[in-house]
C-alpha cells in the first residue's frame, strides 16, 4: 500500500480508550489524504473535540443543578418528618413557658433551673436513644436536683408591679445604667477587637458576648412578660413607649446571642461551650437581676448563702454531666485505654 494512501481508522487502531474517543476521531486521516502532509485532519479533530468538551460541560452543569435540587431537596427533607415537629412544637411550648415564668417570678430563680433541662435531656436520652447514662451522669444529675431544690425553698418573693412604667424605673436607676453600659462597651470590645483576633481560636469570645448580651435579653424578658400579664388581666401595657422599647432590645439580644451562640456551637466542642455558657450566663444573669430589682434586698445573709450554695452545686452537677458525657458511649476496653492514657 503507498505510504500516502488513506488507511480506514476503526476502534483496534486507536490506543484511547472509549467509544467517545472513537467517535471523535472517526473518519480522520491523521497520516495525510490524498498527498496533503501529515496531520491535515488535526483541524476536524480539534473542532470535534472542542464540541465534545463543551458537551461534557454541559452534562457537568446538569448534572451539577441536579446534585443542587437534590441536596436542596435534603435539605429541608426533616420537614416532612413527624418526630421533628413533635420536637419542635415541645420545644416552642417549652420556651413559651419559661417565658411565662419570668412574670410570676423573681429571674434569680427562674435561670438557675434552666439546669432541669439537662437532666430531662439526659434521662430521655438513656431510654429512647439508648445513650447510656452511667454513674457519674446520674450523680450529676443528682447534685442539679438537690441544687435546684435549695434555690427554690430560699428564693425571693416576686416584687408586687403593678405598670411597665415601675419595670422601667428600675431600668433606668443609676446601678442598672452603670451595668448595661458595660455590658454594652464589653460587647461592643468583644466584637471589633477579640473576635476577628481570637474569635476562631478561644471559646470565652463568643460564649461572653451571648452571656454579657443574655443578662440583657432576661431582664427584657421579663419586663415583656409582666407587660403581657398585666395586659391580659386588663390594664394595656402596649399604650406605653416603654414596652415597645423592651420588646426592640428582646429582639435584637436574641438575634446577637442566636449568631454567636451557633459560631461558638460550630467552631467548638458542645461539650465544652454548653457548661461555660451556663455558668456565665446564669452568673451574669443573677448579678443584673441583683442590680436591677434588688431581689435580695429583702433575704437575710444565711438565704442567701443558701442560694448561693444551691447554685454552686448546680453547676458542680452540670460540669460533671458534660465532662463525663461521653464515658457511657465508650466500651470497657476504650474506657482502659483512656485511663492508661491518662495515666
Amino acid at each position: 500500500m503507498p505510504k500516502n494512501a488513506s488507511t480506514p481508522l476503526t476502534k483496534n487502531h486507536l490506543p484511547l480508550a472509549g467509544y467517545r474517543a472513537y467517535e471523535i476521531v472517526e473518519g480522520l486521516d491523521l497520516w495525510g489524504v490524498d498527498g496533503q502532509p501529515p496531520g491535515a485532519g488535526v483541524g476536524s479533530f480539534v473542532e470535534r473535540l472542542h464540541r465534545l468538551e463543551l458537551h461534557r460541560e454541559e452534562e457537568g452543569a446538569q448534572e451539577s443543578r441536579g446534585f443542587r435540587r437534590q441536596s436542596r431537596v435534603r435539605r429541608f427533607s426533616y420537614l416532612l418528618e413527624p418526630l421533628w415537629w413533635a420536637g419542635m412544637i415541645t420545644m416552642i411550648v417549652g420556651e413559651i413557658a419559661n417565658f411565662a415564668a419570668y412574670a410570676f417570678a423573681p429571674a434569680i430563680l427562674v435561670t438557675p433551673l434552666g439546669a432541669l433541662s439537662i437532666i430531662v435531656s439526659a434521662v430521655l436520652a438513656h431510654f429512647i436513644l439508648k445513650e447510656k447514662l452511667h454513674i457519674f451522669g446520674v450523680l450529676g444529675c443528682v447534685l442539679c436536683v438537690v441544687g435546684s431544690t435549695s434555690i427554690v425553698l430560699h428564693a425571693p418573693r416576686e416584687k408586687d408591679i403593678e405598670s411597665v412604667k415601675q419595670v422601667w424605673y428600675l431600668a433606668t436607676e443609676p446601678g442598672f445604667i452603670a451595668y448595661s453600659c458595660v455590658v454594652v462597651f464589653l460587647v461592643l470590645f468583644l466584637i471589633v477587637q477579640l473576635v476577628p483576633r481570637y474569635g476562631q481560636s478561644h471559646m470565652i469570645v463568643y460564649v461572653g458576648i451571648c452571656s454579657l448580651v443574655g443578662s440583657l435579653t432576661v431582664m427584657s424578658v421579663k419586663a415583656l412578660a409582666i407587660a403581657l400579664k398585666l395586659t391580659y388581666s386588663g390594664m394595656n401595657q402596649f399604650i406605653y413607649a416603654q414596652t415597645w422599647f423592651f420588646t426592640f432590645v428582646v429582639l435584637t439580644c436574641c438575634l446577637m446571642q442566636m449568631n454567636y451562640l451557633n459560631k461558638a456551637l460550630d467552631t467548638f466542642n458542645t461539650a465544652v461551650v454548653s457548661p461555660v455558657y451556663y455558668v456565665m450566663f446564669t452568673s451574669l444573669t443573677i448579678f443584673a437581676s441583683m442590680i436591677m430589682f434588688k431581689d435580695w434586698d429583702s433575704q437575710n445573709a444565711s438565704q442567701i448563702v443558701t442560694e448561693l450554695c444551691g447554685f454552686i452545686t448546680i453547676l458542680s452537677g452540670t460540669f460533671l454531666l458534660h465532662k463525663t458525657m461521653d464515658m457511657g458511649q465508650s466500651t470497657p476496653k476504650e474506657a482502659t485505654t483512656t485511663a492508661q492514657s491518662n495515666s
